[in-house]
């Protein structure tokens, strides 16, 4: 036994001085390749990757004083292989590597999209969050998740569904504090890590997460924590303790990437915008008025107010909701502790006017005198509504007396017919559908305005604008088609060769001109049409054709898209919109003076209405006029 013991050792030792032990490789002997700026290779994914290591930098980073062989543990000897085994974080970083399980909605390990530790801390560059060479600094962590969340093709393929957050939050109150050097201000991690680590970031459907609803007043408190424990206080923080995702928390009402300053007047909290941008989504919405009791109506009431109108002129010290609501600790008026109890409403407003007694502090707010003011008020109010509708309405009354007397009296004097029947009545409908257009037309683009609720406002109301406006289309058209025919007719070929512009027109303008700007001392003598009726002519036949056309395709939609390109509609929506804006001021402004406002013809040219036109003012409107005159048309104008 002891002869076989003493052969088992001597093989051993034998053995173990064979045995050499595994040689750290050197950093020199690894930069013998890896100091080449050039050497690069083709990753999984069809990538080039460099592998130059700049030494310098390394030897400055946090895993400087550690070897090569440190981190990839896998290589042995050189020339090493080609495919290498990963390097392993968690061999030092276990904590870290147990707490990242999971990035947003994606469970780590399962999706190669997802970032690796290299993928924010870098490799042979991991630099102390302090330092600002790390790309975890802060300062720096908006490019370093940028790099990911600014990927167009990683935003689509994993529907991330904001875009564009690094470039918004850039532009921030947050983003330009933390640019300009500010330590401190809040970055990426600070609202999206959970537990205090960056290793834990969690989509905000995950109840655990920083930035799900019911937590994003306590990531927001970390730093604004007197603003957090008003916000609980409040009745807003007492809902969402309820578990009410319809109370606002911070993000509804500051916005989250794209966060600005109360004083930028583009931020929703701003004094002039906070009412309408902030608070009113909410408070007007008839689902949350109904469910929770609220009184509707107040941005109304409030913007018909002083405060309401002064604000809207752009006043950014006069009182808004926040003013007398508060802007995190807001409560009901039963609450004794609310800013408007009735108990504390004179030390609200004594804010803004120190004088203000008991009695008026308590005087309703919302809304002008007579809406919902004192009885006073209301009856002031009537007195008024009544005065307005009877000196109104007299004055309308005898408007109207006067303009039919005038008109009787034009009537009885020697008349020249200017129009016939026919025309007149091809007159009246483009008269009347014209107008009817104009209405139900800017009543669609102008749907938020007072006249246009009057007329459409009530349920169902903007279906039956569309088919008023589609049936006076129709109409308008077949009375442009009636004019064609008629313009076969005998009357109407001297009328189209009367209306054809001839160069004299042109030497009549310009005469006029003269004669307006006092260079001339007699007016151009104009024969049937003057350049004023055929200017006015041919730019109704031109908007006819232009507004037909268009609506046409607006009309009828799904034709359009097939036969022409894409913006082919937008292009007719445009034309369709600024043509309909030429022909409404062009008759108000141009065919309006001509024939009602114009001294030589006021109050009216009564041809329109009756085909006639006293004889007097024919002959001083169309002195030319060979039907009148006895003579050819006079030649050029001086």
């Amino acid at each position: 036994m002891e002869t076989y013991l003493l052969r088992l050792s001597l093989v051993l030792f034998s053995l173990l001085g064979l045995w050499k032990p595994a040689r750290a490789l050197s950093i020199e002997e690894c930069m013998q390749c890896h100091a080449d700026q050039n050497l690069v290779v083709k990753d999984t994914l069809g990538k080039t990757r460099s592998l130059f290591v700049d030494l310098t930098v390394f030897k400055s980073s946090a895993h400087g004083q550690f070897g090569c062989s440190d981190c990839h543990a896998g290589i042995k000897e050189l020339p090493h292989p080609e495919k290498l085994p990963d390097v392993n974080c968690r061999t030092c970083h276990g904590a870290e590597a147990e707490i990242y399980q999971w990035h947003g909605r994606e469970k780590v390990g399962e999706d190669p999209d997802l970032p690796r530790c290299e993928s924010c801390h870098g490799t042979h560059d991991v630099f102390h969050s302090s330092s600002k060479k790390s790309k975890v600094n802060p300062l720096n962590l908006p490019q370093t998740c940028g790099k990911c969340h600014e990927n167009i093709n990683l935003i689509k393929k994993h529907k991330i569904m904001v875009e564009s957050q690094m470039a918004v939050f850039k532009n921030s109150v947050h983003g330009k504090a933390s640019m300009g050097g500010l330590y401190f201000a809040a970055t990426c991690n600070d609202c999206h890590s959970t537990n205090g680590t960056a290793h834990m970031i969690l989509s905000p459907g995950n109840p655990k997460s920083s930035i799900n609803h019911f937590n994003i007043p306590r990531t927001c408190g970390k730093c604004h924590r007197g603003i957090e424990n008003d916000y609980w206080e409040g009745i807003h923080g007492v809902l969402t303790l309820q578990g009410s995702t319809d109370s606002p928390v911070c993000i509804n009402c500051h916005g989250e990437h794209g966060i600005l300053a109360i004083d930028d007047p583009r931020s929703p909290v701003s004094p002039t915008r906070v009412a309408e941008a902030t608070c009113t989504p909410c408070h007007e919405s008839a689902r949350l008025n109904e469910k929770y009791k609220i009184p509707t109506g107040r941005l109304r009431t409030w913007v018909d107010s002083y405060h309401g109108l002064k604000s809207r002129a752009g006043d950014v010290t006069v009182a808004n909701c926040a003013s007398c609501h508060g802007a995190h600790r807001i409560l009901p008026h039963t609450d004794s502790t609310s800013s408007i109890h009735p108990n504390n409403l004179k030390a609200t407003c004594g804010g803004c006017h120190p004088a203000i007694s008991a009695a008026l502090a308590n005087t309703p707010i919302h809304g002008a005198p007579g809406v919902s003011g004192t009885p006073a008020a209301n009856i002031v109010r009537n007195i008024y509504i009544i005065a307005i509708v009877l000196i109104i309405g007299s004055m309308a009354v005898y408007w109207l007396l006067d303009l039919r007397k005038q008109i009787k009296k034009a009537s009885q004097k020697k008349s020249i017919q200017r129009m016939t029947y026919n025309e007149v009545w091809q007159h009246m409908f483009l008269t009347i559908t014209f107008a009817i257009l104009v209405v139900t037309g800017f009543s669609l683009r102008f749907s938020e305005a007072a006249w246009v609720k009057f007329l459409f406002g009530w349920e169902g109301g903007f279906p039956v604008r569309g088919m008023i406006h589609r049936t006076a289309a129709v109409l308008f058209v077949l009375t442009a088609f009636w004019h064609l025919f008629y313009l076969t007719s005998d009357r109407g070929k001297r009328f189209l060769a009367d209306i054809i512009p001839k160069r004299k027109d042109f030497g009549q303008f310009f005469q006029m001109m003269k004669y307006n700007l006092g260079l001339k001392n007699e007016p151009p003598a104009l024969g049937k049409f003057g350049y004023v009726e055929k200017a006015e002519y041919w730019a109704l036949v031109w908007g006819t054709v232009i507004m037909t056309i268009s609506g046409f395709f607006l009309w009828f939609d799904n034709i359009a898209v097939k036969w022409f390109a894409k913006g082919f509609l937008d292009v007719m929506l445009v034309i369709h919109y600024y043509e309909a804006w030429l022909a409404t001021l062009a008759i108000l402004i141009w065919h309006m003076y001509s024939v009602v406002f114009r001294p030589g013809v006021y109050p009216m040219n009564p041809a329109w209405l009756t085909g006639m036109m006293p004889e007097e003012m024919y002959r001083h409107e169309h002195p030319d006029d060979p039907d009148i005159s006895g003579e050819a048309p006079k030649g050029e104008p001086e």
